[in-house]
C-alpha cells in the first residue's frame, strides 16, 4: 500500500525513530502501525531513539590494521562498565574492520554505508547494538592512515583503550619503533609533529604573551626580545613531538631517537575518550538509587 506522510508522522511520534527508518518499517509491514512499531523495536531503532538525548562520554578507542591501512576510532557509551562488555568489544572490532574496508572520509559518510555481511547501514548496525547493550552508543570519530611497504604503523592503547594513539613512521619497517613513539604521544600529548606545523599566528600570539610576562617581571626591555625567543623554545617543547624529551630515554629528543633508526615521523593521531565532551554529573551509584526510588 502507499505509505503516506501522515502514517510516517504518526509512527515517528510513537517511536521517536527517524523519518526514513519509519518509512521503511511501514513499507515492510504494509502500513500496519503496530507491526511497524514492533519492527523498529526488533531492529533496536526505537530504543536507540529514546536514548538519543542521553550523555555518552565514556567508551573506548580501538585500533585495527590490515596491511598498509590502519584506523584509530572512538566509540562512546554512557558508563565505563559497558566497555568491559563482550558485545561492546565486538562492536569495536566490527566497526574497525568496516572502516578499514570502506575508508569513508567522515562519520556521516560512514554511518550511511552498508555494513559488510549484514545488509544494513552502519547506523542501524549500531542501533541494533544499543538494543542489546542497553545504552546509547555512538561512533564519535576515526582516522584512517595508509602507508607504503617501507613505512611502519605504531599502535598503542592505554588504560584499556581510554587513550589510543596511531603513528605513521616513514623510512622504517620496525613496528616497535613506531609503537615507542605512540607510547610517548599517549604519555606527553603533543599537538604537532614539528615546529613547521605550528601556525605563524599561534607563534606570534605566544610571543606576545611571553613578552608581556617578561616586562611584568621587570626585565629590561633591551633583553626582553632575547628572553622571549629562549622561552619560545620551551613552548615548542611542550607542543611539538620532535622537540620533546623521549619518555623512554629523557636524555635524548624524540627527533634524535627516530633519526637514529633512519626514520621520520609522518603523522600521529591521539584520542582520549570523551575529551571535549559534556560529562555525566551524577555518578553511577546515584543513578541506581534514583531508579530504585521511582
Amino acid at each position: 500500500m502507499a505509505i503516506t506522510a501522515k502514517l510516517v508522522k504518526e509512527l515517528r511520534e510513537k517511536t521517536g525513530a527517524g523519518m526514513m527508518d519509519c518509512k521503511k518499517a511501514l513499507q515492510e509491514t504494509d502500513g500496519n502501525i503496530e507491526a511497524a512499531v514492533d519492527y523498529l523495536r526488533e531492529k533496536g531503532i526505537s530504543k536507540a531513539a529514546k536514548k538519543a538525548d542521553r550523555i555518552a562520554a565514556e567508551g573506548a578507542t580501538h585500533i585495527a590494521v590490515d596491511g598498509n591501512v590502519a584506523v584509530l576510532l572512538e566509540v562512546n557509551c554512557e558508563t565505563d562498565f559497558v566497555t568491559k562488555n563482550d558485545q561492546f568489544k565486538q562492536l569495536l572490532h566490527d566497526l574497525g574492520k568496516q572502516l578499514l574496508n570502506k575508508q569513508p572520509n567522515t562519520v556521516e559518510e560512514a554511518m550511511q554505508q552498508e555494513m559488510e555481511g549484514s545488509g544494513e547501514t552502519v547506523e542501524n548496525f549500531i542501533n541494533s547494538a544499543v538494543a542489546k547493550i542497553g545504552e546509547k552508543l555512538s561512533l564519535r570519530r576515526f582516522t584512517v592512515l595508509t602507508k607504503t611497504d617501507n613505512d611502519a604503523f605504531g599502535g598503542y592503547l592505554h588504560m584499556g583503550g581510554r587513550i589510543g594513539v596511531l603513528t605513521l613512521l616513514e623510512g622504517t619497517t620496525d613496528d616497535q619503533v613506531a609503537k615507542d613513539v605512540a607510547m610517548h604521544v599517549a604519555a606527553v600529548n603533543p599537538r604537532y609533529v614539528s615546529r613547521d606545523e605550528v601556525s605563524e599566528e599561534e607563534v606570534n600570539k605566544e610571543r606576545e604573551v611571553l613578552k608581556t610576562q617578561a616586562l611584568n617581571e621587570g626585565k629590561p626591555e633591551k633583553i626582553v626580545k632575547k628572553m622571549v625567543e629562549g622561552r619560545l623554545g620551551k613552548f615548542f617543547e611542550e607542543i611539538c613531538l620532535l622537540d620533546q624529551n623521549f619518555v623512554k630515554d629523557p636524555d635524548q629528543k624524540v627527533k634524535t631517537y627516530v633519526a637514529d633508526k633512519g626514520a621520520s615521523v609522518k603523522t600521529f593521531t591521539r584520542y582520549e575518550v570523551g575529551e571535549g565532551m559534556e560529562k555525566r554529573e551524577e555518578n553511577f551509584a546515584d543513578e541506581v538509587m534514583n531508579q530504585i526510588k521511582k
